[in-house]
């Protein structure tokens, strides 16, 4: 049987996928999605393949575990950051920069690269995570558009053009000392998309 570290069976199972996450976020930084393999993040998390096998069966269960764990902890960091802010348009540009900022910071494969990488089925279950972030834009328009900062337009369009706009690797696939001039372009650019004036992006900023 198995060392339970933690104190209880459920510390253990915590502690173990703590560290599991660890080994794999950076086995996806150095190697990518396609060299990341079960047997590869149970030896350097030091696990045995059964016990590891016992958590995750197969290597999309450890993906979609792994970005459930992650996406739940930036959604709480986004709004915290976001309900930090007063002003709805400083809201959109707090947004906009977590946003740019965690992109760069994440490195599984985008979109359609990850759909196929994945089952149909694993797949949905990390979509679904966009649904949260979504409507926290959604609340921002829509809080904006109340006060008369942003433009009245229909938040149906609007959310799907500034979220293409936010899945963009190429804003920052940049080199590092380029990033903050990139992620700050990209700021201003939705801000004025969605109507915000010149002294409202200088407020934000």
């Amino acid at each position: 049987m198995p060392k339970i570290i933690g104190g209880s069976l459920h510390a253990h199972r915590q502690q173990v996928r703590a560290r599991v996450f660890e080994v794999l976020r950076t086995q996806l930084y150095e190697r990518g999605f396609d060299a990341v393999t079960l047997a590869g993040v149970a030896a350097e998390a030091g696990l045995g393949r059964t016990a590891m096998y016992n958590h995750f069966p197969d290597k999309d269960s450890l993906l979609v575990a792994f970005v459930e764990a992650e996406a739940a902890h930036y959604v709480d960091r986004l709004r915290e950051a976001v309900d930090a802010v007063p002003d709805p348009v400083a809201k959109l540009a707090t947004f906009v920069r977590l946003q740019l900022r965690v992109l760069a910071e994440y490195h599984l494969p985008p979109g359609t690269a990850l759909a196929s990488a994945l089952a149909p089925a694993a797949y949905r279950r990390i979509s679904a995570h966009a649904d949260p972030i979504t409507e926290q834009l959604r609340e921002i328009l829509d809080a904006g558009r109340r006060a008369g900062r942003l433009l009245a337009e229909d938040p149906d369009i609007l959310l799907p053009m500034i979220t293409a706009a936010l899945t963009s690797r190429q804003v920052v696939d940049v080199p590092p000392e380029q990033l903050d001039r990139a992620v700050e372009a990209a700021v201003r650019f939705v801000l004025r998309a969605v109507g915000a004036t010149e002294a409202d992006e200088t407020t934000a900023g």
